[in-house]
């Protein structure tokens, strides 16, 4: 059975501290739920599922966010929700998740999405907590892990150097790629690219993480993240906050309720990679979701990876081969931002409306994520 996407919806990235900092994650994902379904005309009694992604599950964010979204929007009780975590790419499992329901039967109507207020619970609090019941990091006195790993150092930045130094990336090609980013980000936001995917949340009504004003000349004066690196800040995904939602049905839920998709999940899988270097497996991940999909990359009309670190989407176009014109084409996380736990279906947001409008047949979506692991989905528009 096919699983569509009927439509697909997010909240405007707010930068750490700003017009979302002081939105409760529930009423945020709540917002963007309730827009979807209003969008959709979906009845929210039919829903069979939520599926909410979120990383650092605390405080606000703790108590399966996706159950409490559904609730504080007002919606029925007897809709279940559940949370899920794939670190980066948890809303893209999300989605995921949503999609196998609904081909084997067991869903005909889920709402997958996935929030993070990255402003009031920082980035790595989940792995911080641990601190207080004496241990370091998530890895701290495992004897499998210490076998296998030794004692390497697990960090996002680590990996990301590690990265630029394999696929010899220079800090100047990295700043290129990064001052780009922000370039297409306010020429999408300038010509209303994102009108149709961004839902307005209280005051929020507009991406706040592209800079206007940012310059080649400015990234040269940052410091490195790490002592004698590459990477700076400039090539660094944002800390951001953000909701977002998608619609996923079967063809019966289609004809029922009088829907209309958007596009058809042709494909979905993900795939694992060292877990040391961290952010390398969209590459193999890629790799195999094109030849299960029975595809070339030249096939593929649009991409969305996300730009974790520009020395990740510039080592996976260096082995895709894939064209750069068709990468990222509104920007992407450097400039818009990395709400975690909502970036996988804000991704697709944008790429299923870019889909449309261009005219394109095929899109794929790929991303880095904690634990050197990466999911891949391919949407075909229909």
């Amino acid at each position: 059975m096919d699983a569509y996407l009927i439509d697909a919806v997010r909240s405007p990235v707010g930068r750490r501290n700003g017009a979302l900092a002081g939105v409760h994650p529930a009423d945020l994902a709540g917002q963007v739920i309730t827009a979807l379904l209003d969008r959709t005309g979906a009845d929210p009694a039919a829903v069979d599922d939520v599926i909410l992604g979120c990383v650092d599950t605390l405080g606000p964010q703790a108590g399966d966010i996706a159950r409490t979204a559904w609730l504080v929007a007002g919606l029925p009780e007897h809709v279940p929700g559940v949370t899920v975590d794939r670190q980066c790419g948890s809303s893209q499992q999300a989605l995921h998740f949503a999609a196998q329901a609904v081909a084997s039967g067991t869903a005909d109507l889920v709402v997958a999405g996935g929030v993070q207020n990255m402003s009031a619970v920082p980035i790595a609090s989940a792995m911080l907590v641990g601190q207080q019941f004496g241990f370091a990091t998530p890895f701290d006195r495992s004897p499998g892990w210490a076998k296998r790993y030794g004692d390497e150092e697990i960090s996002q930045f680590r990996a990301a150097e590690m990265i630029a130094a394999k696929w010899d990336l220079s800090r100047e090609a990295m700043e290129a790629y990064a001052l780009e980013s922000h370039r297409r980000a306010v020429a999408a936001i300038d010509s209303g690219a994102f009108d149709r995917e961004i839902v307005g949340v209280g005051e929020a009504v507009v991406d706040e993480g592209p800079r206007r004003d940012t310059s080649a000349e400015r990234m040269v004066g940052l410091k490195p993240l790490t002592e004698g690196g590459r990477v700076t800040a400039a090539t660094a995904s944002q800390i951001s906050d953000g909701a977002s939602a998608v619609l996923v049905a079967s063809g019966r839920a289609v004809r029922e309720h009088g829907l209309t998709p958007l596009a058809r999940v042709a494909h979905l899988s993900a795939r694992g990679a060292d877990p040391v270097m961290m952010l390398t497996a969209p590459i193999p991940a890629t790799e195999h979701a094109l030849r299960r999909a029975g595809l070339s990359i030249s096939d593929i009309d649009l991409v969305e990876i996300n730009e974790a670190f520009a020395s990740v989407v510039l080592a996976w176009l260096a082995d895709t081969g894939a064209d750069p014109a068709r990468v990222n084409v509104h920007g992407g996380a450097i400039a818009l931002g990395h709400p975690l736990g909502a970036t996988g279906t804000k991704l697709c947001a944008t790429l299923v409306h870019a889909m449309h409008a261009r005219g394109a047949r095929y899109g794929l979506q790929v991303m880095c994520e904690g634990g050197g692991q990466a999911n891949v989905t391919i949407l075909e528009r229909v």
